[in-house]
């Protein structure tokens, strides 16, 4: 029946509840996640039974708490462990006032797929990835999916249909147009802006551009973002053609809060790799298959592409776009940034 959620949908409702407060059923388990928790349902969820605490295995290995699951560590929660214990496990803006959390002692048996699955989503969400986890029988007016289908459809690429386009005149090229595009999953929606007419059978001066509000809007200092969206403008509308991607992927996937939370942690010395680390996320949270799929709804099959990233070269060429030449795009370098590029170059491959 047309009228029943499709899993896609599902999982749209169980990331909205996620970010609400709202707990999900995945599997036999009730699964919360702790930054949105509020104390009146972290007592309900006490009274269904012993709760566990649900960490990625970089968060885990801030706190020096054992992952013996792949991915995860299950910590169990003492029995007068309140919300604050539980914001102090999760968030690490606290840890270098207060280092000393433990002894954190963790699960090692059972299936660990319903955690797995929680983390997953919370991530998918932009929450911290941190979540509360118990057995409980299925609650009425809960969302209720079970955690493989959760993360195959986590992991699915979602089909991308156009919304609306428009002739939109800009700075950099006063012929350019502006495509509006829906993914089927619910997510963000993604945007590509099309420099004079490319031709389908060549290949496009291209760039994938995540998000970068701080950078794109405000002028940061910390980044490049901002210079990288203005030079690769700059270079279509001196090309004549060209198209930028703009992918809605804030702070190398984790969204603004958890970017201004990276960026906190770097004013405590961390670089920006382990800022990501300690929060709980991986280097890199962004799908870059997104851009091979706009490309391709696009009608485009190769590019040259304006990158200093080589994982963006590997992943749109993994996904059906042929790359043709690599163009350099190194601007925007200061003192405020300096750090966070030779990090970039160092530790995630960038070519500076």
């Amino acid at each position: 029946m047309s009228l029943i959620p499709t899993l896609a949908e599902t999982v749209s409702r169980a990331r909205n509840d996620l970010r609400l407060g709202l707990p999900v059923m995945i599997g036999g388990h009730l699964v919360a996640a702790v930054e949105t928790l509020g104390p009146a349902r972290l007592a309900d969820i006490r009274a269904l039974g012993r709760p566990v605490l649900a960490l990625t295995e970089r968060r885990a290995e801030t706190l020096k708490a054992r992952a013996y699951d792949d991915g995860l560590a299950r910590v169990i929660v003492p029995g007068d462990a309140d919300h604050a214990w539980l914001r102090a496990l999760a968030d690490p803006s606290g840890d270098l006032m207060t280092p000393m959390k433990g002894p954190l002692f963790t699960e090692r048996d059972g299936d660990a797929t319903p955690h797995l699955a929680g983390l997953a989503l919370a991530k998918s969400a932009q929450l911290l990835p941190a979540v509360l986890v118990v057995a409980a029988d299925p609650l009425p007016g809960l969302t209720r999916i079970a955690p493989g289908s959760l993360l195959a459809q986590l992991a699915h690429e979602a089909a991308m249909a156009p919304v609306a386009a428009a002739n939109l005149p800009l700075l950099a090229a006063e012929k350019s147009r502006l495509h509006i595009f829906r993914p089927d999953d619910g997510g963000a929606e993604h945007y590509a802006i099309e420099i004079g007419d490319p031709p389908r059978d060549a290949p496009v001066l291209a760039r994938l551009h995540s998000a970068c509000f701080t950078g794109d809007v405000l002028g940061s200092l910390k980044c490049d973002c901002g210079p990288q969206l203005q030079a690769a403008l700059t270079a279509m509308g001196q090309a004549g053609q060209g198209v930028l991607l703009y992918l809605n992927q804030e702070g190398r996937g984790i969204g603004l809060a958890n970017k201004m939370r990276a960026y906190a942690l770097q004013n405590q010395g961390f670089d920006t790799v382990q800022a990501n680390h300690r929060l709980g996320f991986e280097d890199d949270e962004r799908d870059f298959r997104i851009g091979a799929a706009l490309l391709r709804r696009m009608g485009f099959s190769a590019a040259r592409l304006m990158t200093n990233n080589p994982r963006k070269v590997a992943m749109l060429e993994g996904h059906g776009i042929r790359v043709t030449e690599r163009v350099p795009l190194v601007v925007g370098r200061n003192r405020f940034n300096a750090a966070y590029l030779d990090t970039k170059a160092d530790k995630s491959g960038h070519l500076l």
